[in-house]
């Protein structure tokens, strides 16, 4: 198979993927249709237990390097109808690693070591990485990278940086219980809405250095019924919590639970909250970032290196570090001029990086490989 065919090929895999978006843990046919691509070029895909996604080892042998991708859509309004949509990329990071299966599997046999592609479901809801963890796909893997295209707010087009500095994020979720009373006799009721204000005011009051990068805010709010003479007793809220480090993240969500219990005990409400989802800040290995930083000036140049990019958004991509600690990670940031930004329901970008992005992360794996191979000598 030529590098042409690969490219070609790569090009119909994306039609086929943004054409065909899947929301978290619901990525079925996204599974099949990466398994059975596999198994037509002669690989040996495995499915997960109990869930979505798959992975595929190239090469002979234990696998100590990796590669993820995400494989989930977004839920959101396109053109005023709700619908999954791949706004995130995914679809571009299943085409690059599907690229990287096809080059490696050219060279299968000169390959100095085993290489694991793993496509992981439910990034989106921040669950993913820890589900592929515990199925143990990881537990053998010594070095293991990923990629995400990046907007051209960060990085031009056709530049790449050898790591991303995502932020940590959690979500919480709660409900506030009060007493309803008549619109005319509020002395009687606990306003539910009035002590959700009370939160929101005693979350601005928990100061972080500023010097770090941080914000909690309520995103979510309903309470109340169709009757505006009503003080409603009950209410449900979220919040999303942001911090650049998750020691950051740790006093923000300690400030978070001191100002829940102060508007608790100043109101005679009760708040309960839960941590819906959560996302650990960046874990880059400098081993890691190293290799990929060659694998950049190798590919297109040292001009067309960035330095790394430190990122609000957040990417669960890190928990593999974060909860196995021996794994060297980082991420490919893909300079391809995603715009209006990511996220938004008419996001695109520049579709030819896609190969250029196959072949860095093919190249950051072989010099892995040799790496691992000469430690072993």
């Amino acid at each position: 198979m030529t590098v042409q065919t690969i490219t070609n090929q790569m090009d119909k895999i994306f039609t086929h993927l943004h054409a065909n978006p899947e929301i978290s843990w619901q990525e079925v046919g996204t599974t099949a249709y990466i398994a059975q691509l596999l198994k037509d070029e002669g690989l040996e895909p495995h499915t997960f237990d109990n869930m979505t996604g798959l992975y595929v080892d190239i090469g002979k042998g234990v696998p100590k390097v990796g590669f993820r991708t995400d494989m989930d859509a977004l839920w959101q309004e396109v053109g005023g109808k709700f619908q999954a949509n791949h706004s995130c990329g995914h679809d571009g990071h299943m085409t690059i690693a599907l690229g990287v299966a096809l080059l490696l599997n050219e060279q299968k046999d000169r390959l100095s070591g085993a290489v694991r592609i793993i496509f992981q479901p439910a990034e989106e809801k921040g669950q993913g990485a820890k589900a592929v963890i515990q199925q143990g796909v990881t537990a053998p893997l010594e070095y293991l990278f990923g990629t995400h295209v990046r907007p051209l707010v960060e990085i031009p087009d056709g530049v790449h940086t050898p790591a991303l500095y995502h932020g940590a994020a959690k979500m919480f979720t709660g409900t506030i219980t009060g007493i309803e009373a008549h619109g005319a006799r509020p002395e009687q009721g606990i306003n539910a809405i009035e002590v959700a204000a009370a939160l929101i005011d005693a979350m601005k009051r928990h100061w972080i250095s500023p010097t770090q990068s941080a914000s909690i805010k309520m995103t979510q709010l309903q309470a109340g019924g169709s009757s505006a003479n009503i003080i409603p007793g009950s209410a449900t809220f979220s919040i999303d919590a942001r911090a650049q480090t998750n020691e950051t993240m740790e006093a923000l969500t300690n400030g978070f639970h001191k100002a829940v219990t102060a508007v608790e005990t100043l109101y005679g409400a009760r708040i309960e909250t839960t941590c819906a989802a959560q996302i650990v800040a960046a874990q880059v290995h400098d081993e890691a970032k190293a290799i990929m930083k060659q694998a950049i000036i190798e590919t297109v140049g040292e001009q067309y290196c960035a330095g790394d990019v430190v990122t609000p958004g957040g990417e669960d991509f890190h928990y593999y570090a974060y909860e196995q600690p021996h794994l060297k990670t980082t991420m490919l940031g893909l300079g391809c001029g995603v715009t209006p930004g990511l996220h938004h329901p008419l996001m695109t970008f520049n579709k030819e990086r896609l190969h250029v992005g196959a072949e860095i992360i093919m190249k950051a794996l072989l010099l892995t490989l040799q790496k691992v191979k000469g430690s072993e000598c």
